[in-house]
């Protein structure tokens, strides 16, 4: 096993630190080992390992919306549905773990 003689040291929003602790803490992950993990991470795809990127939308939350936006949603939603528009679950989840599985390509 390597020693481990080098520090990093990183400035970051106290919140963002105490949130990713928790999340390590409940993986069982210190975050020394997390970041350990993450700097083995871009040596082996030699670059960020995740696509750095912003997406072109995102969904609003119900907190972000007005109730008729909400409600204008909820009728589309509802048209789409008697129209037979959508997909089923399985479908679904299927093309969502090939778009996962191709961004890794």
């Amino acid at each position: 096993m390597a020693i481990k003689s080098s520090n990093v040291v990183a400035r970051v929003e106290p919140e963002i630190k105490e949130e990713a602790e928790a999340i390590l803490a409940q993986l069982g992950i210190s975050a020394s080992n997390g970041i350990n993990m993450f700097y083995r991470q871009i040596i082996l795809w030699k670059g960020l390992p995740f696509r750095p990127s912003v997406p072109a939308a995102r969904p609003l939350s119900l907190d972000e919306m007005t109730k008729v936006e909400f409600d204008a949603k909820m009728a589309r939603g509802i048209a789409q549905a008697k129209a037979g528009e959508g997909v089923s679950a399985d479908e679904f989840f299927a093309s969502l773990r090939q778009e996962i599985l191709e961004s890794y390509v």
